[in-house]
């Protein structure tokens, strides 16, 4: 099956681990991707506009960290995939980390609320 069609796992929010969020938020590209998510008024965006210059490979392993740690949902639309963050998800099973996390390191307190796919 082609990459870009291949359905990519997703962790429940029951299973979403307080120690792999906070190390896939660590990372400053990481946590830059997710300020981008979460900033602007476009919750979701094609996975090419994510992380500005960084190379395709890099890109990609820090999509899949923060996927795997239940921040971001990432699936396919067509021949691109989309990425949006899960604050919904991530508000029910951690109340006010993500909000915390972006004020803390210099970003806005409140992330925008997800576009349902």
């Amino acid at each position: 099956m082609p990459e870009s069609t291949r359905e990519l796992a997703h962790p429940e929010p029951a299973d979403f681990v307080l120690t792999d969020v906070l190390f896939a938020l660590s990372d400053p590209s990481r946590l830059a991707i997710v300020r981008q998510l979460a900033d602007g008024p476009v919750e979701t965006v094609g996975c090419q506009t994510l992380g500005g210059e960084i190379p395709k490979s890099t890109r990609s392993h820090y999509l899949k960290t923060l996927r795997e740690a239940g921040i971001i949902r990432n699936v396919a639309h067509g021949r691109e995939r989309l990425v949006s963050l899960r604050v919904d998800e991530l508000e029910a099973r951690f109340p006010g980390l993500l909000a915390s996390v972006l004020a803390a390191t210099g970003g806005d307190s409140s992330p925008a609320d997800p576009t349902p796919l």
